[in-house]
């Protein structure tokens, strides 16, 4: 069964690098500076976490191919890269999916494997891959480790540059900084309520395998 996920994660993390190369190429060719837009594309937190996503399962697949159980390390890796999905998923389709972003225009394939299908699929590897070790609580901290590093990143960057990856963290919208600011923790929350379940899960015995 290890070896049958093995297979399964390479085949999703060639998918998910697809999705990310089919829209970058796509967008490159739209856009006049492409050395601006390269940074851009890699601020968003959708391209960031997906690729996160593909490393951690070429990796897991290395590990069914080899070990019966996946290494803490790994585990701790996966769950973050989870929960960045899951959020990925939730935060799109309720806020974005109706909103154009700065990516020259969207392949439409590519916006729905790295916005639904993959992370749902990420979430349902979750629960039934087999292998897994249960999580310490304290790895809640770690998981919303990223997420802080990247909101604190965005909103320093944004003013130098004048340009946010998402239209809910740019204080020009109405609200300004409080609009921002609202969203920021709403998010927060939601991506720490879903590292709390992901952990959670982690330590349900009969999902672990």
């Amino acid at each position: 069964m290890r070896r049958v996920f093995g297979v399964i994660r390479i085949v999703a993390a060639g998918v998910i690098i697809a999705a990310i190369v089919a829209q970058l190429v796509h967008s490159i060719a739209l856009v006049p500076d492409v050395p601006h837009f390269l940074v851009n594309f890699f601020s968003y937190f959708t391209i960031l976490s997906n690729a996160l996503a593909a490393l951690a399962l070429l990796v897991g697949a290395y590990y069914s191919f080899t070990v019966r159980r996946d290494p803490a390390w790994y585990n701790l890796s996966l769950a973050a890269v989870v929960t960045y999905m899951a959020t990925t998923g939730v935060v799109y389709n309720l806020l974005l999916r109706s909103i154009s972003l700065d990516q020259g225009s969207t392949v439409p394939w590519s916006n729905e494997v790295l916005h639904l299908v993959a992370p749902i699929y990420v979430v349902v590897v979750w629960i039934l891959t087999p292998g897994k070790s249960p999580l310490r609580w304290s790895a809640i901290g770690a998981i919303v480790a990223f997420p802080l590093v990247w909101s604190v990143y965005t909103m320093i960057r944004g003013p130098i540059v004048g340009w946010y990856p998402y239209p809910f963290l740019n204080p020009a919208q109405p609200g300004g900084y409080g609009a921002v600011a609202v969203y920021v923790v709403a998010i927060a929350g939601f991506i720490g309520l879903m590292a709390v379940v992901v952990v959670a899960l982690s330590r349900t015995r009969i999902l672990r395998g």
